[in-house]
């Protein structure tokens, strides 16, 4: 990918056109979304395919995929192609990434979006199908698990960018509970995996310092107008179009920084756990322990 990738001035203004000047000038970028059936990540697909990106859908939903990718290919600018996965099993999010890896020689953008919200008031405790609770394995340790498998490829690629997709809505994790067995919300659990996903960005950071690959954490828009946050009971506070311009921007940074995060368009200060190196090494360990690739480590 090249560093240029649009006029700095355009970030804000037009991303889509300024995407299609820097598309020109290479060759097509591929970018993998996960969770891009629905919500931001569908309108993130869309708007980088019509940039001339090639995008990887990613989604459980067979027909909404096939909605997504006809739709980019439909505009004529770029082009796509569905994987189907459910995150709540390793083993599907495994296929996955061995899928990508043999059918891609280059991988430019990887942005973890797949995610469940906290769900409705009360709901009960669900567990997945690899025994973990269900928030903390599809919010954090299936893309803990993807990210691993494509790090080959996206040095390869260098530069490259991952972006993962956060909150503002932190908690800590209790590492002697993590599958909440002690004291179980939707919203609590939500919490956790997403500063999980803060911790990661932080650690994976300082492992590719120098690499060529930049990975930084974001949360989009408070409580935008999805499916996630209707179905907590909540009212929208902000658009998709909102969230969607957060993450292009991490997209599109001429020269990003690498292992940060940010409050929408603004670095910002996540909860102190994440700056704690002995909580990210614990979470490290735990993480390459839970989703089985600690002897698949160089």
């Amino acid at each position: 990918m090249n560093a240029a990738w649009l006029v700095p001035a355009l970030i804000l203004s037009s991303p889509a056109c300024a995407l299609q000047d820097a598309a020109r000038e290479t060759e097509r970028q591929v970018v993998l979304i996960t969770g891009s059936t629905d919500g931001l990540g569908r309108e993130l697909a869309l708007r980088l395919g019509a940039a001339g990106a090639h995008v990887i859908v990613h989604g459980r939903d067979t027909a909404r995929g096939r909605e997504v990718v006809e739709a980019i290919t439909m505009e004529g600018s770029g082009s796509a192609r569905f994987y189907a996965a459910d995150f709540a099993s390793f083993a599907e999010v495994r296929a996955l990434g061995q899928a990508i890896l043999r059918d891609y020689e280059r991988l430019d953008i990887l942005i973890n979006n797949a995610g469940i919200g906290p769900g409705a008031p009360g709901a009960p405790r669900r567990l997945s199908s690899d025994g973990h609770e269900l928030r903390f394995q599809v919010n954090y340790l299936a893309g803990f698990l993807l990210t691993r498998m494509l790090l080959p490829r996206l040095r390869e690629s260098a530069p490259a960018r991952i972006i993962n997709v956060s909150s503002r809505g932190q908690q800590p994790i209790d590492f002697t509970d993590l599958t909440m067995e002690r004291d179980f919300s939707g919203g609590l659990a939500y919490r956790r995996s997403k500063l999980a996903q803060i911790l990661f960005t932080f650690d994976l950071a300082g492992e590719l310092a120098g690499s060529g690959v930049v990975v930084n954490a974001v949360h989009p828009a408070p409580a935008m107008d999805t499916g996630l946050v209707r179905e907590t009971g909540g009212q929208p506070q902000s658009s998709v179009a909102d969230g969607v311009r957060s993450v292009l921007l991490q997209v599109t940074r001429p020269d990003p920084t690498n292992g940060q995060y940010f409050h929408e368009t603004e670095p910002a200060r996540a909860h102190e756990q994440a700056y704690d190196p002995a909580a990210r090494e614990r979470l490290r360990e735990l993480s390459y322990e839970l989703t089985g690739l600690r002897r698949e480590r160089p």
